[in-house]
């Protein structure tokens, strides 16, 4: 039919083919969609034809009844953003072999109720952000054999805007590299469903091990696509390698086993059942081989409303192997959990107990330190009692030192130094029986004269400790 037959409106008997609700227009040579559709038509299929754009005014009527909508194989690269605003309960969406190049701001937000959405194949390789907002249902998204260059991680990622996706396939693309670290905290029910095979991937461990994991944990998108995991090696001809041999024949990667999951004295647990499929009955069984009861009980293993098992104050004896059985109607799933208790407390708790350890020693031995240079010094002549022959000998001792001869001058000097109009006088002890600081001094002597006229000199008071300074020099 020629482009006049697609301009015309909807004929049942020669454009296409009407059964009940469904319309099918599929490989017609369609220019463009025929109008007066029928307002109870459910699915719509025009693959196959010739439609280039689908613009806002495709259809002037509301199709409130349609569900399925086929666009498939029309060379089709321009889609109007409010496309979609006449069918907003469609759920089932196939715009898959066109030529669509991206995915513009707010492209779906008319499309509420969306389930499937099929964009494979086409040339794609912009997408904007905001092109799924609002699109809340949508389960699954195929945009292979795109040119995507990099991994939409906010679609699957947790509290973002497709909350109900359970399958994203970005494969043969041209994705170099993935977000390890983010992909492996997403729940085992969104992994099972990311499929991202035939990119051309760096070689790396992390990335190796990520698979290699999900392998043994039997998700589809690396069991049944194991064979189509490449990767290029960092080398001098870059050779094009499989993934899962990095572990055995290239870069030598480390064996990957399920993680074990360690825990201290007292710690509280969180067991998390990951199963492969979404809302499926759980029961948990003990290390002791016991079934775990409910939140509401007082045991210290209990099985939490999302289907997690918490271990309340953790002890040695609970450590083991922990098995969920998960069950739903199309799978049956056993998952192993391995904990280890530790004998002992949180590891910061022993670095604050050494801590404060190590203080105390050091208070003790500081104040050992001061009690013997107090009390086990060298005897001072006071411990010497009555030995006044002893003292006297002592007259050149650290006291009398301090006035040497090189450092102060003697009175027979200073008497003969006529050109000074300063003298140097020195403190002497009271004559009295009193000593330093109007104490009494029982072993005071007498004062002695001098000979050739020299001065009056009392001997230093050595029971005094502050007596050493008491021949100070005071300039007057």
């Amino acid at each position: 039919l020629g482009p006049e037959v697609g301009c015309s409106t909807l004929d049942c008997h020669e454009t296409c083919i009407c059964a009940s609700n469904i319309v099918s227009c599929s490989k017609k040579e369609l220019a463009s969609i025929p109008t007066a559709l029928p307002r109870y038509t459910a699915v719509l299929d025009l693959s196959y034809n010739s439609l280039s754009k689908l613009r806002a005014e495709w259809t002037p009527v509301k199709l409130d009844k349609l569900h399925t909508l086929l666009l498939s194989h029309n060379g089709m690269s321009f889609i109007s953003s409010e496309a979609f605003s006449f069918v907003p309960r469609l759920r089932y969406l196939d715009l898959s072999s066109n030529q669509l190049q991206g995915l513009e701001e707010y492209q779906f937000t008319e499309l509420e109720e969306l389930e499937v959405l099929l964009l494979y194949n086409n040339r794609i390789s912009q997408i904007d952000r905001s092109a799924f907002e609002g699109v809340t249902k949508l389960q699954k998204l195929y945009l292979s054999q795109n040119q995507v260059s990099r991994f939409p991680l906010e679609l699957v990622k947790e509290k973002t805007r497709l909350p109900e996706l359970s399958l994203l396939d970005v494969s043969s693309n041209r994705v170099k590299s993935l977000p390890v670290q983010e992909l492996k905290l997403l729940p085992a029910w969104i992994k099972n469903g990311l499929y991202f095979h035939n990119n051309p991937f760096t070689c790396d461990c992390e990335l190796y091990s990520l698979l290699a994991l999900w392998h043994i944990r039997r998700l589809n998108s690396a069991v049944d696509f194991k064979d189509e995991y490449n990767c290029t090696l960092q080398t001098p001809k870059k050779t094009s390698v499989r993934l899962f041999q990095l572990g055995e024949e290239y870069m030598n990667c480390s064996a990957v086993k399920e993680a074990e999951v360690e825990a201290y004295l007292g710690d509280s647990l969180t067991l998390e059942c990951d199963t492969r499929l979404r809302d499926m009955t759980k029961t948990w069984v003990t290390a002791s081989n016991e079934v775990a009861a409910s939140a509401r009980s007082n045991q210290s293993a209990v099985v939490l409303a999302n289907g997690s098992l918490q271990i309340r104050q953790a002890q040695a004896e609970d450590s083991g192997v922990y098995t969920c059985y998960a069950v739903s109607d199309s799978l049956n799933e056993t998952l192993y959990v391995s904990v280890r208790v530790h004998n002992f407390t949180m590891p910061e708790d022993s670095d604050a107990f050494n801590t404060a350890y190590t203080t105390l020693v050091g208070c003790v031995s500081s104040a050992i330190l001061v009690l013997i240079y107090l009390y086990l010094t060298p005897c001072r002549c006071f411990c010497c009692p009555g030995d006044e022959k002893v003292k006297s000998q002592h007259e050149d001792s650290i006291h009398s030192s301090m006035l040497s001869a090189s450092a102060t001058p003697t009175h027979d000097l200073l008497a003969g130094q006529t050109g000074l109009s300063r003298r140097i006088a020195f403190i002497e002890p009271s004559k009295d029986s009193q000593g330093q600081n109007g104490k009494l001094n029982p072993s005071s002597e007498e004062e002695q004269e001098g000979t050739r006229g020299k001065e009056r000199r009392r001997k230093s008071d050595a029971e005094s400790v502050s007596s050493v300074f008491s021949d100070t020099p005071i300039v007057v």
